[in-house]
């Protein structure tokens, strides 16, 4: 029996259906994330998210990322 449950994204509030006993069908799938961009999204953030935050967030990351590196 896959786990299917309904969760409000914590950044932007949507409700989206969160896929845990099926991760290959879950709508977090469709997102290649880098482990830093994972670490990054993890920092800020401890429920799953919806992929619209996730593409965003790992657009953020990378400005964040970029910044960083020209102010050393």
């Amino acid at each position: 029996q896959s786990k299917h449950e309904q969760k409000n994204c914590p950044r932007c509030g949507i409700i989206f259906e969160c896929k845990t006993g099926n991760i290959g069908q879950c709508q977090c799938s469709a997102i290649q994330l880098t482990v830093e961009e994972t670490v990054y999204i993890q920092s800020k953030y401890e429920d799953c998210l919806c992929i619209n935050c996730l593409q965003n967030l790992q657009k953020e990351y990378e400005i964040f990322k970029a910044k960083h590196i020209f102010n050393k």
